[in-house]
């Protein structure tokens, strides 16, 4: 069954063609009088449509949930259901990765971070510039809050590098209780494990092969690559460097993320602040 709107279309192509618009429609099956019918719906979406295209256009890697709650900031309250159905009349969606090959194992159970700066997780992420510079990342997230405490980023970075950096966000934030990690070998060094020790810090090494024991920060690191180096072109490591930290800044500050209820991480973080101050005064 072809849809009225169709219909219309039909004779509008019909008449173009030199029949008559009388004619056309008696052929057609459509009355003349629903040929000049505008749709209040579509009155009504086209601004919602409108902004959703422009934030689809500035952010290309998140889909209709992420969106809809750039949406809500903008004042426009929308349910997920009409979200949804504007997005496909829009004809928007987000480009599919491509997929990787998944060898299927029996996952071990690993414990989760309680609280905010129980355990931190970091890992490295590579990249190159257009002037064939390359990058070496050393990503480090909060697994409570997902807060993306650093990325630093370099040509090389050695254990003497991460224990400088691990250095400066413990005398900025405290130190977590464990620090998790694969067996790199700046992460095994004997540098960086007697650092460790001196600070009290436990480390929760996974095990070779097995990196979903770090699997918040390979979820981070998974996200930093789609999001921002698959996105932006670096000339150079100095500007790399710059953006890498704008990037760093928007996660924690505007991106909802969905293991927080889409909140970003500087919002989950201040409502359990709120709560703990809610529990103090309560006691």
């Amino acid at each position: 069954m072809v849809s009225t709107c169709a219909r219309r279309a039909q004779v509008l192509l019909a008449e173009g063609k030199g029949l008559s618009r009388r004619r056309a429609c008696a052929l057609l099956k459509v009355s003349r009088s629903c040929l000049g019918y505008v749709s209040r719906l579509d009155v009504r979406d086209w601004p919602v449509i409108e902004q959703m295209q422009k934030l689809a256009g500035q952010y290309p890697r998140y889909g209709y949930r992420r969106i809809r709650i750039f949406l809500r900031r903008a004042g426009l309250s929308l349910s997920i259901g009409r979200t949804w159905r504007l997005w496909t009349k829009a004809g928007l969606q987000v480009p599919r990765k491509r997929p990787r090959r998944r060898v299927a194992s029996q996952r071990d159970h690993v414990q989760r971070a309680p609280a905010a700066n129980h355990v931190w997780a970091y890992d490295f992420v590579f990249d190159t510039c257009a002037n064939s510079q390359k990058l070496k990342c050393l990503t480090v997230i909060d697994e409570h809050t997902r807060e993306a405490l650093a990325i630093d980023v370099a040509g090389s970075i050695r254990s003497e590098r991460v224990v400088e950096i691990l250095s400066r966000l413990i005398s900025e934030r405290g130190a977590p209780k464990f620090l998790r990690s694969d067996n790199g070998p700046e992460f095994v060094s004997t540098r960086l494990l007697q650092w460790a020790a001196d600070k009290g810090l436990q480390m929760a090494l996974s095990q070779p092969g097995k990196p979903w024991q770090n699997g918040t920060d390979e979820s981070f690191n998974g996200k930093f690559r789609d999001e921002c180096l698959s996105m932006e072109y670096f000339r150079n490591r100095t500007e790399a460097r710059v953006v890498i930290e704008q990037w760093r800044r928007h996660y924690n500050a505007v991106r909802p993320h969905s293991a927080l209820g889409y909140l970003t991480p500087a919002q989950f973080v201040e409502s359990m602040s709120g709560k703990d101050h809610e529990a103090t005064s309560l006691k």
